[in-house]
């Protein structure tokens, strides 16, 4: 057995000086001694810690980034809608239409992102795309 390894055989507490008057606060209202008893003190506010845990969002108006533009192929628009029908973000929702597929119907677009190879596509297939 080391000295490092003995272990006293009783149950060390904290010794808690009670302050007099009041209940059993240690310093009675007094106050505690160090920082917080100096005239001048700098403590900085709790709040200050809290904001800073809070993960910061670069740019402006941040909360654009939460918004999720879904895509969709122009090969599922051919097989949803008829021939002539038109497309509008009514109709489909924020999408943005994407060229892949082949079109044979023409559908007249109208207040929907898309894409410069899904635009040829469509005019192509004569139908309108309209921004």
């Amino acid at each position: 057995m080391q000295t490092h390894q003995l272990k006293p055989n009783h149950k060390s507490a904290d010794r808690k000086i009670v302050g007099r008057g009041g209940k059993k606060g240690t310093y009675s209202g007094k106050g505690g001694k160090g920082q917080t008893a100096r005239a001048g003190r700098k403590l900085a506010p709790i709040i200050r810690e809290l904001i800073k845990r809070y993960p910061k969002l670069k740019g402006y108006r941040a909360e654009r980034f939460g918004k999720k533009i879904a895509t969709v192929n122009l090969a599922s628009l051919e097989k949803k809608f008829a021939d002539g029908s038109k497309i509008t973000s009514q109709n489909v929702g924020q999408v943005k239409i994407l060229g892949t597929g082949a079109v044979t119907k023409k559908f007249h677009v109208k207040g929907v992102a898309l894409s410069q190879s899904a635009k040829a596509i469509i005019e192509k297939a004569g139908g309108t795309v309209k921004s």
